[in-house]
């Protein structure tokens, strides 16, 4: 079996077309080596990351503390399944739920794993605690949620791209526009109701903000009707927003939390479910799991990467710097406003809305002609890019990606 050595970036496209499925559709660079806020291509031309890896990546690529904690674990034990208890699992838990205020956190792997735990736990809730007759609960969500790929997950989702030809869907869901207090709490007079998942501000939509307050509003009227809020900031949380998590600027302490991306500073898969004692206990032994989540390899990088973002203030690295960012933005709006009609964002997760020019170039045009200026970010629903780089980055960094984009959109 010959093993193929990638020389060129036409080379990898090639074979990924060839031999990988075609699920994505990736901007044409090919990378090869990352550090901190800087990705280098196979031919050695550096980049500024701004997607951080769709927010994986908030501590920087190959940070050296958390690339320690993996090397220094991995040469000791990686994986012994929850067959067996292991030295490394139960410290990480306890940091984990001192780190965010809550008593029990269950370890899986991807972040739609963690969504399908939320989803479990909030439906045993209901039957256990709220007392829901058998098989009736429902769960509200939202219009233009992303919350994974899973054929759970999809059964709610109001994107074609992500439903199209994957039915049947399951049933248990209440669809109702986002950021619309009005439609939550008629949606909530359903006895049958146990829980409300939402993103805080949604990052696949296109960074879409709710109102100041959406959250804790939200949160009340869940409380009142003795339903669970259950917060997904796999995107938003961990530092993204300017705040460790974006429900903190609402004052929210969701009743289930999901975390996952930057969790492990984008070096494995590590994702995590919090919750109070009462609504974690309703799952019993054998009736959820997974053969990897908690795995002490998981545990050694998460610890690591909570560290780090505690450490360096990455937090409010990512508050000051989004100002920055936006009133440059905005700038460029104001001088450009036939191209760029709306800027919009919270801490370092920021989008800039493209209009298409007359000669029908759009958002993706756009960040092709910034990948030739060295700077990578990818479009979202057509006309939006979304901005979001490592929270690493320094302001000097930050307004040289600035300029990058300033010069690309006076080319446009």
């Amino acid at each position: 079996m010959q093993h193929t050595t990638i020389t060129s970036s036409q080379d990898a496209i090639a074979l990924e077309d060839k031999y990988g499925a075609h699920n994505y559709h990736p901007l044409p660079v090919v990378l090869a080596r990352g550090e901190g806020v800087f990705l280098w291509d196979v031919e050695g031309k550096r980049y500024y990351d701004f997607l951080s890896a769709y927010s994986a990546v908030n501590q920087g690529h190959c940070h050296p503390k958390i690339i320690n904690a993996l090397i220094e674990q991995a040469q000791v034990l990686t994986l012994t399944s929850r067959a067996f208890y292991n030295n490394k699992l139960g410290e990480c838990e306890k940091y984990i739920c001192d780190y965010f205020g809550y008593d029990k956190v269950l370890l899986m792997n991807s972040g739609a794993e963690a969504v399908e735990t939320a989803i479990k736990l909030a439906r045993k809730w209901g039957y256990e605690q709220k007392g829901i007759a058998k098989h009736e609960a429902e769960i509200i969500v939202v219009e233009q949620n992303f919350h994974g790929r899973t054929t759970g997950i999809i059964s709610f989702s109001t994107d074609p791209d992500s439903t199209r030809g994957f039915g049947p869907y399951m049933p248990g869901y209440k669809v109702i526009p986002y950021n619309n207090l009005e439609a939550l709490e008629e949606a909530l007079q359903n006895p049958h109701v146990c829980g409300f998942l939402v993103e805080p501000i949604q990052g696949e939509a296109g960074v879409v903000v709710p109102d100041a307050g959406y959250l804790a509003t939200a949160k009340a009227l869940c409380q009142k009707n003795n339903v669970l809020l259950l917060a997904d900031e796999i995107q938003t949380g961990l530092g993204r927003t300017g705040q460790l998590l974006a429900s903190c600027y609402d004052g929210v302490h969701p009743d289930i939390l999901i975390l996952g991306k930057a969790l492990s500073g984008g070096v494995l898969p590590v994702s995590a479910v919090l919750a109070a004692d009462e609504v974690m206990l309703c799952i019993k032994p054998g009736e959820h799991g997974s053969t990897f989540g908690g795995n002490p390899l998981a545990c050694a990088v998460a610890v690591a990467a909570l560290e780090v973002i505690r450490e360096e203030h990455l937090s409010e690295n990512a508050r000051m710097l989004g100002e920055v960012f936006r009133h440059r933005m905005e700038t460029l709006r104001i001088k450009y406003p036939h191209l760029i009609t709306l800027v919009r964002g919270k801490g370092l997760l920021n989008a800039v809305v493209i209009n298409p020019t007359p000669d029908g170039r759009t958002a993706w045009d756009v960040c092709v002609a910034l990948k030739e200026n060295g700077l990578l970010a990818k479009p979202t629903h057509g006309d939006i890019i979304r901005f979001a780089p490592p929270l690493v980055i320094t302001e000097e960094q930050l307004h040289a990606c600035c300029d990058i984009i300033a010069q690309t959109i006076s080319e446009f």
